[in-house]
């Protein structure tokens, strides 16, 4: 455990860029910071591996005083991954990777095995290895520097802002890459960020900081939307927060309808009683796969005009997606009914907006939200 006790930094200009936070970093867990700008967010880390060092107070790690130890030794046994990767530019991919094992006096054959090893976990194929930073996009710069990060199995990463250089859906694998890491690895993870649904997609706890560097929150994701300590926080959250907090509520208690589902070469039996239970039917190709939707009289039997469908939105996984998602899906649906389909996308039923509505009502009511739902 990381414990950060009474730290202050203050600069020579009598500037205060962290005011006497107090905050107990739990272990194999990401614990995001995250505030508006110039909360501390960034001193706050960089004091955890004393690239800057504190004013007042202490920073212990798992029980011991970090300034007890010497400070190259503490900070090769701590990951560090920084916006645009901050690579070396002469230096191809896999000896980037390979920087850290190196430093602590691996062998250059161990410390390129290790490497490989990395660049799949990661994501990246080993034919990117010899290639160097400017040859790589910067989603692919990114993953080089989570798996330099990583080089040494450190039991700590510490991320200032990584992903906030690269376009939304770059960002959106990346995130779920470090989710997917974390599942597997379990390291003691500080994140910072600026981007609430950044902060609550990877957070396991989420500090809020005010300008300052005072600690305005320090929560789990679901209880800081459901229950947002003051104004500030409210405010930093934003006017959408409990469309938010349908991201901890799992999909899995939906009651599906499977008669509007028919397939394209339905026969005209079942084009007449699929339309009983919805105003339109969701047509699929002989696979089960989504193709659009139509209304039940402007479909011929056994011969369906694809173009003339409807589309069907953006579909969702039962269980494995959000009460957020669907209804994200049925909003986007110009029938107002979501799409539900399975891991290979094959549909296993729709259901309405006002279905979605009646689950979230009910788990608003119950009060339960799963922690990993909105992963």
């Amino acid at each position: 455990m990381i414990r950060i006790d009474a730290v202050t930094k203050r600069y020579p200009d009598g500037t205060v860029a962290v005011d006497g936070l107090s905050l107990e970093i739990p272990d194999r867990a990401i614990t995001v910071l995250v505030g508006p700008s110039g909360c501390g967010k960034t001193t706050t880390l960089r004091m955890i591996n004393r690239m800057v060092e504190p004013s007042e107070g202490s920073i212990l790690l798992d029980g011991q005083d970090i300034r007890q130890q010497p400070v190259n030794t503490l900070r090769r046994s701590m990951g560090y991954v920084i916006q645009n990767a901050g690579l070396f530019q002469h230096r191809t991919i896999l000896d980037n990777i390979a920087t850290v094992p190196r430093l602590l006096g691996w062998s250059k054959q161990k410390a390129r095995a290790r490497a490989a090893e990395l660049m799949e976990r990661v994501g990246l194929d080993t034919s990117l290895a010899k290639r160097y930073p400017y040859q790589l996009s910067g989603g692919q710069q990114q993953r080089v520097g989570v798996a330099r990060a990583l080089a040494a199995d450190p039991p700590v990463l510490l991320m200032d802002e990584p992903f906030s250089a690269v376009d939304p859906v770059v960002r959106k694998g990346l995130q779920d890459e470090l989710l997917r890491i974390q599942d597997e690895l379990g390291k003691t993870i500080v994140f910072v960020t600026h981007d609430i649904d950044e902060a609550v997609k990877l957070g396991t706890m989420v500090a809020v900081l005010r300008t300052g560097g005072r600690l305005a929150q320090f929560a789990p994701p679901a209880e800081l939307l459901s229950v947002p300590a003051d104004p500030f926080v409210e405010d930093f959250l934003g006017a959408d927060r409990g469309i938010r907090r349908l991201s901890f509520f799992p999909s899995t208690e939906l009651e599906l309808h499977t008669a509007p589902v028919v397939a394209i070469d339905a026969g005209t039996e079942k084009l007449a009683s699929g339309g009983e239970a919805a105003p339109c039917l969701l047509v699929t190709d002989t696979d089960g796969k989504p193709l659009g939707w139509g209304a039940p009289d402007d479909l011929a039997a056994g011969a369906i005009d694809r173009d003339r469908l409807l589309p069907f939105g953006r579909p969702f996984v039962p269980g494995k997606d959000s009460l957020r998602t669907a209804l994200d899906g049925a909003v986007l649906s110009p029938t107002g009914w979501a799409v539900a389909v399975d891991e290979e996308g094959r549909a296993v039923g729709v259901v309405s907006q006002q279905m979605i509505g009646e689950a979230i009502r009910a788990a608003h009511a119950e009060g339960r939200p799963d922690a990993k739902a909105a992963r």
